[in-house]
């Protein structure tokens, strides 16, 4: 997965949220100063070669900066800063976490796979797994889903921005 960083002095301010374009490009406020960084995720049949981490830049500008540019128009000017390459950590049966006991190993209990989601979503995990482990059964809030069940039972936990 590649990451953009860029500076566009008249891009959307504070109230902008993180955005995801239907065609799959994505940006996020970046600081205070007119920074920005985004990027999209290219289709299954044109994933880099994950031995090779260096940037397409051709990519940002035929792909990701046409769409980013028709979503905001004055993306239009932007100036890249800078970008990075690196590999994007997720469970491959449905890109969203796992969470919960292993179903054969009763000590074992995971949080993981969560993706660029892990950071936002490890208090309310944390929170979780401490409540399995110690009262044997999700309190604050039924995360059920996210469990092994259906990665055995080949149900994916589909959403359309991961």
């Amino acid at each position: 997965r590649y990451v953009f960083s860029w500076h566009c002095s008249d891009g959307p301010g504070f109230s902008c949220p993180f955005l995801i374009d239907t065609t799959g490009a994505y940006f996020r406020r970046d600081g205070i100063a007119g920074n920005y960084l985004g990027g999209m995720s290219p289709p299954e049949e044109e994933e880099p070669d994950p031995s090779d981490l260096s940037v397409d830049h051709d990519y940002f500008q035929e792909q990701v900066w046409p769409r980013l540019a028709r979503r905001v128009p004055v993306f239009s000017s932007l100036r890249l800063r800078s970008s990075w390459a690196g590999y994007y950590d997720h469970n491959a049966f449905d890109r969203n976490g796992v969470l919960g006991p292993h179903p054969k190993l009763e000590n074992l209990f995971l949080a993981a796979g969560f993706s660029g989601h892990g950071l936002q979503h490890a208090p309310a995990a944390g929170r979780a797994v401490a409540e399995l482990v110690v009262k044997g059964r999700y309190e604050s809030l039924d995360l059920r889903r996210l469990g092994w069940r259906r990665l055995v039972e080949g149900e994916p936990l589909e959403e359309d921005g991961v």
